[in-house]
């Protein structure tokens, strides 16, 4: 099955509050394992002005019926050209963890391929494309994969526990994770720069992602760096909601 459907069916992005006064939009991009269910609390949360969008990846939820994608650059070259009919408005990239590295290639093709600078690129709980080391939780089979989701901590890990669900999640868990694991499967990667400001975010007590690699991805920002380290894990964004939100408001312009 093609992946690179246009958004003209709403295939790749579950829209928010698009209006006559929608002045930019804002794209989320969920971690491993995720659905755009995760941010449906921040689907109305910026105002009438920003339309939220939230990429729904294939294999889960309205798609679970369609293969899952194992690759970051096929990934990317879907949701970039899924958003290619709507760049009439400023665009803001926001992506979680494995979704920080998608928000990345996303950002870079829309400059390199299409010549469209986002407003701004937010990236949560990951390693910079040149800080990125291999993962290997794929290649050791479901338990692999498990261990590391629990490792992770979240909602989804205790969800797991139930073996009917885990059956039914499992396929996009373990493309994920090897989405993850191909991505730095040789080390790391170029630091291709993109052109616009970047933020980045982390919980002061994620297990998978130091302050200090975090601060590393000021090597892709030429026009401008920033770290907000707040209270949390790798799952910050959930108690840290309304705090996020309002810090990435003050960004949205």
């Amino acid at each position: 099955m093609n992946t690179l459907k246009n958004t003209t069916d709403g295939t790749w992005f579950r829209r928010y509050a698009p209006s006559a006064s929608t002045r930019m939009r804002l794209l989320c991009l969920p971690h491993a394992g995720g659905s755009a269910s995760f941010f449906h609390s921040w689907g109305n949360a910026f105002g009438d002005d920003v339309e939220v969008l939230v990429a729904r990846y294939p294999g889960r939820q309205e798609r679970i019926a369609e293969p899952c994608i194992e690759s970051m650059e096929e990934m990317a070259d879907a949701v970039t050209a899924a958003l290619l009919p709507l760049l009439d408005k400023p665009l803001a990239l926001f992506g979680h963890s494995m979704g920080a590295s998608l928000a990345y290639e996303v950002a870079v093709r829309l400059e390199r391929e299409h010549g469209f600078d986002p407003s701004v690129l937010l990236v949560s709980c990951q390693q910079p494309p040149h800080g990125q080391q291999p993962r290997t939780a794929h290649l050791g089979g479901e338990e692999s994969v498990l261990a590391e989701v629990r490792r992770l901590g979240g909602t989804d890990a205790a969800l797991l526990e139930n073996p009917d669900l885990r059956e039914l999640v499992m396929p996009a868990l373990q493309a994920d994770f090897t989405v993850v694991g191909r991505y730095a499967e040789n080390g790391p990667r170029p630091a291709v720069p993109v052109r616009c400001p970047v933020i980045g975010y982390v919980g002061d007590r994620d297990p998978n992602v130091a302050v200090e690699e975090m601060r590393a991805w000021a090597g892709i920002a030429p026009k401008g760096y920033e770290l907000k380290v707040l209270q949390g894990d790798h799952f910050y964004l959930v108690p840290q909601r309304d705090g996020l939100i309002g810090d990435l408001t003050s960004r949205l312009h």
